[in-house]
C-alpha cells in the first residue's frame, strides 16, 4: 500500500530525477555550445595567423623580387664590363639588404609569441652575428626557442661563437672533384696571410665578390697575399664552370660542400676571410670595398 507521504516522495524524487536529467541536456548542450564557439574562435585565430604569416612573406618576397629584377637588367646589359656592373649592384644590395633586415626586425619584435618570429629570424640569421642569434632566439616564447629550427640555428651560431675573429683557424679535409684529398690546412697557416672565399656558382652576391676578389688577388698576390676560394652547397662541374666564367685562376678547393660551413658557423654565402700567417682569424665578413681596406692593414706599400 502506497501512502499519501510515499506517492508525495515518489513524485518529488522522479521530479528532481527529470529535473536532474534535463539540467544534465542542458549543461551538454552549453557545453557543446560552447566547445563549437571555441572551435569557432580558434579557426578564425588560425586563419587570421594564416593571413598574417601569408602577407610576411609577400613583403619578404616583394624585396627579394625587386632586388633581382633590378640586378637583372645591370647583369644583362652587355654594355657594361664586370666591375661597372659590380659598381652599379653594390649600392642596390646594400639599400635591398638594409629594407630586407629592417623588415625581418620589426616582424620579430611584433610576433615573439608566434611562428612569424621563427620565419623572420630564419630570414635575418645570416645577417646577423652569431651572438644576436643566441640572444634573439631567448626572446622567443618558451615553446618557441623548442622549435626544430630554432635550436638548428642556436647551434650553428654557438660553433660560429668557436671560430670568431680572434680565435685559430679550424682545419677540415675533403675529397676533391678529382679523387685526391685536400686540407683546409695545406694553405692556412702556413706563415702567408690567406683570404679565403666561401662561395657557389649558384649564388649571385658571390659573384658579384669576384671581382673584388681577383682585384687583390692581382694587387697583394706579388706581396705575399695567399688566395683561396672554397665551393660549397654546390656541384663540382658547376663550380669549375662558373669558375672558368668569371677568371677564377688562384688556389681552389672544390667539392667542400657543408663540411666548412658547419665547422665555421656560415649560414649564408658568400663569406669572405681574411687568416693571419699563424692561421688566426683576423677577419670574417668582408665584402666590397672592405676587402682592399682589410688587406692595406697588412701589406703598407
Amino acid at each position: 500500500m502506497v501512502t499519501n507521504s510515499v506517492k508525495y516522495y515518489l513524485n518529488t524524487n522522479d521530479y528532481i530525477c527529470r529535473f536532474v536529467t534535463k539540467y544534465i541536456e542542458n549543461m551538454r548542450k552549453v557545453r557543446f555550445i560552447a566547445v563549437v564557439a571555441m572551435a569557432a574562435a580558434l579557426a578564425v585565430s588560425c586563419k587570421s595567423q594564416e593571413e598574417k604569416e601569408t602577407a610576411f612573406k609577400a613583403e619578404v618576397k616583394a624585396i627579394i623580387d625587386g632586388y633581382n629584377t633590378a640586378a637583372g637588367e645591370i647583369y644583362a646589359d652587355s654594355t657594361l664590363t664586370d666591375e661597372q656592373k659590380n659598381e652599379k649592384i653594390e649600392p642596390l644590395y646594400e639599400e635591398t639588404h638594409k629594407k630586407y633586415v629592417d623588415l625581418n626586425k620589426v616582424a620579430f619584435d611584433k610576433n615573439k609569441s608566434n611562428r612569424i618570429a621563427v620565419m623572420a629570424l630564419q630570414n635575418i640569421f645570416p645577417e646577423i652575428t652569431n651572438q644576436e642569434v643566441i640572444d634573439y632566439a631567448a626572446q622567443l616564447a618558451d615553446s618557441l626557442q623548442m622549435n626544430e629550427n630554432v635550436v638548428k640555428m642556436v647551434e650553428a651560431a654557438q660553433k660560429g661563437l668557436l671560430t670568431e675573429e680572434g680565435k685559430m683557424f679550424t682545419d677540415f679535409t675533403i675529397e676533391d672533384s678529382d679523387g685526391k684529398t685536400v686540407s683546409f690546412s695545406d694553405f692556412v697557416g702556413k706563415g702567408q696571410y690567406v683570404l679565403v672565399d666561401f662561395w657557389a656558382s649558384w649564388c649571385g652576391p658571390c659573384k658579384m665578390e669576384i671581382p673584388n676578389i681577383r682585384k687583390a688577388y692581382e694587387t697583394y698576390g706579388p706581396k705575399g697575399l695567399v688566395v683561396l676560394s672554397v665551393a660549397v652547397w654546390d656541384r663540382p662541374e658547376d663550380t669549375k664552370a662558373a669558375a672558368a666564367e668569371h677568371g677564377v685562376v688562384w688556389n681552389q678547393i672544390i667539392n667542400a660542400q657543408h663540411i666548412p660551413t658547419e665547422l665555421y658557423g656560415i649560414s649564408g654565402i658568400p663569406q669572405i676571410m681574411l687568416f693571419g700567417p699563424d692561421g688566426t682569424i683576423l677577419k670574417r665578413d668582408l665584402r666590397g670595398e672592405g676587402i682592399e681596406e682589410e688587406l692595406s692593414k697588412y701589406f703598407q706599400e
